[in-house]
């Protein structure tokens, strides 16, 4: 484990507090200032919280390492936690956006000054939060992070709307901005939860070509073939990689030509790595099942 790691779960601790009593603020806010824009903030932000919750509660849960029955350890349950905040978010935006279209063609009056109020404390919370969690190095501190920024920058457009609400009477300016964060947040977590479920799945980490490893391992000297490759993602950031290699007779140091092949693999994001060495002729079940036709 890394050292900084009691670091990172207290950043995500504070993240989540300071998240979690600004969202309850939120709701009594948006009830008193009748703004739906606010509200809809609000779920966004109680999703947020669940997030950064889960973020802080699996990350303290991954320092206990691999088990009999978890060998990969408890990474994975941090999906696990994405993919339930991904649909308690669907629900409630759909929620809100049910009551937000309505209001395009009724506006309804609105607290313009306490909408500036709020959107000062969001603001200043959000952005505090922000701090906390960037000082830490850990992944997933950078995307809790950027989620953290996305809000803050909801809040401005709140600042701004408000602010001309003040000036001249359009309500309708609360629904749109309703509409445009509901939008926005909806467009975020369903490219998110595509992520999660590419995982669960066991698809091809993002970003690595099975077939140009299979072409880069051929072009090693003694390599005579690959079969019987598998890649998947542990928890979207660390990924396991199996082959079957065949090499040819010649080859004496087979520690030497797995090295080579481990080598075409970035360490940083391949953290197991498990590679069979056949010789020609020698049986194997998983390249002759593969050979079997469709």
């Amino acid at each position: 484990m890394s050292h900084d790691h009691p670091h990172s779960s207290e950043n995500l601790k504070v993240a989540f507090f300071l998240n979690l009593g600004f969202t309850l603020l939120e709701i009594v806010g948006g009830i008193w200032t009748n703004s739906i824009a606010i509200l809809t903030d609000a779920v966004h932000d109680l999703g947020d919280s669940v997030s950064l919750g889960l973020a802080w509660y699996f990350d303290r849960l991954s320092e206990k390492g691999r088990t009999p029955r978890h060998t990969y350890g408890y990474r994975r349950y941090r999906l696990f936690g994405g993919l339930i905040t991904g649909l308690l978010l669907l629900v409630g935006l759909s929620f809100v956006l049910r009551h937000s279209i309505p209001r395009l063609f009724d506006p309804a009056p609105v607290n313009a000054p306490g909408m500036i109020g709020l959107a000062v404390l969001g603001i200043l919370f959000n952005g505090a939060a922000v701090l906390r969690v960037r000082r830490g190095s850990s992944l997933t501190e950078k995307l809790v992070s950027w989620h953290l920024i996305e809000d803050t920058l909801g809040w401005i457009a709140v600042l701004i709307g408000a602010s001309i609400m003040t000036i001249r009477d359009l309500p309708i300016i609360d629904p749109i901005l309703s509409i445009g964060i509901s939008v926005f947040v909806l467009w975020n977590v369903g490219r998110n939860l595509k992520k999660v479920l590419a995982v669960f799945l066991q698809t091809t980490p993002e970003g690595f070509s099975v077939e140009s490893f299979e072409r880069d391992t051929l072009a090693i000297d003694g390599i005579e073939s690959i079969h019987h490759v598998h890649c998947w993602s542990i928890d979207g950031e660390s990924h396991v990689l199996s082959a079957h290699v065949v090499v040819g007779s010649e080859v004496k140091d087979v520690a030497g030509t797995k090295a080579e092949v481990r080598q075409l693999l970035d360490p940083a994001s391949f953290e197991h790595i498990t590679l069979e060495i056949e010789h020609p002729g020698e049986s194997c079940p998983q390249r002759e099942a593969e050979d079997l036709p469709s």
